[in-house]
């Protein structure tokens, strides 16, 4: 039997991570600066919140708050800061960046950890393909920063200097798993699972009987389409289906799709942006299909925050993303897992590291 590795805090293993975490905060001071330089402001986003976010697979660490009067009542650690910056664009604000620790249950893995840090950045009144050429800044930030010229990880590069690839998600099903997406989704955004099933199934892929549209769309999206993105140049992955973009509008060009792309890089995803949903009734619409989801499967959903629709309403248009910044570091260090490049992670048990890898 293998002893157990040193502590993060033994002054070895420290020895040895020390170089990944100062190159980790050379990134994070020149981000600020980056964001600086282009006028954002940075804002401090509540942990304690009433909803930790409404994505049926997302979970959350949740909390009793004790008033004066001895009651009790329930609060959680968000997953995310977007609700409360999307409540400053609200009041205001018209281009924000906040650098905020942020908690999901149920995840630890070589890129997973229960809290992290999430890199979020809003810009009012401007297109969501402005975060792509973002994105590229950012990269090509973290790179020289951390004085290389490639992105690694488990042995696979990406160039952060070079063009990125753009592809929809239609093009990745038709490249990578020979499935025609769009045929399964009807201009309304609604989807057909016996359709989407039909082509899993003529190509090898399981299928079973209680496999839901989405369950079958995942499926093919992670075992054939994200362990091929990002190699030798990043990916842009875009035009998600409306189904599968639950904080996005709907694109002009085509309605079964949404303004919605993710980044990736050494088939790792760093980054999840939006042309943001500013609908306060669709988006009570799409929360309460995502809690009936989450209750279906995990027999438990979130409340729904009525102040972040309120604020919704008001909110101008605008385009957000999220991007993690500990990837963001371990493709810039070339470190095998996320633990790594936190200055205190976690202590690990059998019980966390048997969650998804």
């Amino acid at each position: 039997m293998s002893a157990s590795p040193s502590p993060w805090w033994s002054p070895h293993r420290h020895a040895d991570r020390r170089p990944a975490l100062l190159t980790r905060n050379r990134i994070v001071a020149s981000l600020r600066g980056h964001f600086a330089a282009r006028d954002f402001v940075e804002v401090e986003a509540a942990a304690l919140q009433v909803s930790p976010g409404n994505e049926a697979h997302l979970s959350a660490f949740a909390t009793s708050v004790i008033g004066n009067d001895g009651a009790e009542s329930r609060l959680y650690l968000h997953t995310s800061p977007e609700f409360a910056c999307k409540k400053l664009l609200a009041a205001g604000e018209t281009r924000l960046f906040s650098l905020a620790r942020v908690f999901r249950n149920r995840e630890r893995g070589p890129l997973h950890h229960p809290e992290f840090t999430m890199l979020e950045w809003y810009r009012a009144g401007q297109d969501y393909e402005v975060l792509m050429r973002d994105c590229a800044e950012i990269l090509a930030l973290a790179a020289e920063e951390a004085q290389v010229r490639t992105l690694r990880f488990r042995g696979r590069e990406s160039d952060p200097f070079a063009a990125f690839e753009r592809l929809t998600l239609a093009e990745a099903f038709e490249r990578h798993a020979g499935i025609d997406l769009l045929a399964t989704i009807a201009a309304d955004g609604s989807t057909d699972r016996d359709a989407l099933a039909a082509g899993l199934a003529a190509r090898g892929l399981r299928v079973a009987p209680d496999d839901t549209w989405a369950d079958l769309f995942s499926r093919v999206l992670v075992a054939s389409i994200e362990p091929k993105l990002g190699d030798g140049r990043p990916t842009i992955l875009c035009e998600y289906p409306v189904s599968e973009a639950a904080l996005a509008r709907p694109s002009p060009r085509d309605p079964r799709v949404a303004e919605r792309f993710e980044l990736y890089a050494c088939g790792v995803e760093l980054a999840n942006a939006f042309g943001e949903l500013t609908d306060p009734h669709e988006q009570r619409r799409r929360f309460e299909a995502e809690m009936a989801e989450k209750a279906r499967v995990y027999g438990e959903s979130y409340p729904i925050d009525e102040d972040f629709l309120a604020a919704l309403a008001i909110m101008p248009e605008a385009s957000g993303i999220a991007l993690g910044l500990d990837r963001l570091v371990m493709l810039a260090v070339g470190a095998p897992r996320i633990d790594d490049v936190i200055w205190t992670p976690v202590a690990d048990s059998p019980a966390l590291s048997g969650s998804a890898a």
